[in-house]
C-alpha cells in the first residue's frame, strides 16, 4: 500500500462547498431541501436510498454550512441554507461572458444536426 491509497486520501479528505456538492446524491438531497425542511426519515422516503446514506451525505452538507440542522421536539429537520452556495455562483460568473454566444451556437449546432437527420431518415 503506498502512500496514496484510496483508504488513506479519504480519511485526510476535507470538504469545501464544491467538493461537497460535487457528489450527485448531495446535489439531490440540496435540491429536495430548496423546496422545503425534511427529516430524515422524510428524505429517505423520498430518494428510496438507505437512511445510513442520506445521514453520511447530510453530514457532509452540514459540515460545510449548506445544509442545516433545527431540533424540533424530538425530531431533527433539514434545510438549506443558498448563501452558503453562493461561492459556486460567484466562482462561476466569471463564465458568463461566454455562455450567452456558446449556447446560441449549440443551438443552432443541433438545429443543424436535426435537420439533416430528418433528411436521412425518408
Amino acid at each position: 500500500m503506498g502512500m496514496y491509497s484510496e483508504g488513506m486520501s479519504r480519511v485526510k479528505t476535507t470538504y469545501d462547498v464544491f467538493s461537497a456538492i460535487g457528489d450527485p446524491k448531495r446535489r439531490v438531497l440540496i435540491e429536495h431541501l430548496a423546496l422545503k425542511e425534511m427529516t430524515v426519515n422524510e428524505l429517505v422516503t423520498a430518494v428510496k436510498w438507505s437512511q445510513p446514506t442520506v445521514s453520511k451525505h447530510l453530514s457532509v452538507l452540514k459540515k460545510v454550512g449548506v445544509v442545516s440542522e433545527v431540533k424540533e421536539g424530538r425530531y431533527r429537520r433539514y434545510r438549506v441554507q443558498p448563501e452558503e452556495l453562493r461561492p459556486i455562483q460567484e466562482w462561476m460568473h466569471q463564465f458568463e461572458k461566454y455562455w450567452g454566444n456558446t449556447l446560441d451556437q449549440l443551438d443552432s449546432y443541433l438545429n443543424q444536426i436535426q435537420l439533416k437527420g430528418d433528411g436521412n431518415e425518408h
